[in-house]
């Protein structure tokens, strides 16, 4: 090959990598669970590098809900941590990944997400204009609340459980991610 070819070719791979390090500089990123997470990724492409999501992962897999996350959206989506998974009475979780629960684990995680992109600034003039509390329809049909204190954005569910926003605008292509320290559970 003739040496203005190879740089030719040189040329032309180093604008592309540098376009694609141009690119990841662009996109304004939020890191959880030790990995940035690009608003140029859906839900599922940014959760499954989550150190701190891994039993949502294995949850949306096990109940098949995949598709439906990486879907155009919009979504909201109320992540729960593995510490928050954690928090379960023993054995919860691995009885809820079991083929024949996929109904009700579906019913959970459906339960986390909200149709729409609502941003904190969203959620926090809904609960300003609600006087003090803002109540979302989840995708499983179930009830959730928003509600402050001090700075903090809470989600209560059915069963007044509350859970805390730790990071909020987790911007995705087909929505946004608020990580919460609690799983949320629909009225049994």
């Amino acid at each position: 090959m003739k040496t203005s070819k190879k740089l030719a070719i040189a040329f032309v791979v180093i604008c592309f990598l540098t376009g694609i390090e141009m690119n990841a500089q662009k996109e304004k990123t939020v890191e959880v669970g030790g990995a940035p997470m690009y608003p140029s990724k859906n839900i599922v492409e940014n959760a499954v590098n989550s150190k701190d999501h891994t039993t949502l992962v294995a949850a949306v897999k096990a109940a098949d809900l995949v598709d439906v996350l990486a879907s155009d959206g919009p979504f909201t989506v109320f992540a729960p941590t593995n510490e928050a998974f954690a928090k379960l009475p023993k054995g919860t979780v691995e009885t809820l990944l079991k083929p024949e629960n996929k109904a009700q684990l579906q019913t959970i995680l459906k339960y986390h997400v909200a149709a729409g992109k609502w941003s904190a600034a969203d959620i926090m003039a809904a609960i300003k204009k609600g006087k003090g509390k803002y109540s979302f329809t989840t995708v499983s049909g179930g009830t959730l609340t928003a509600w402050m204190k001090g700075k903090d954005v809470y989600i209560t569910d059915e069963n007044g459980n509350s859970s805390r926003v730790t990071i909020a605008d987790v911007n995705q292509k087909n929505g946004v991610i608020h990580v919460v320290d609690t799983v949320l559970l629909p009225r049994s």
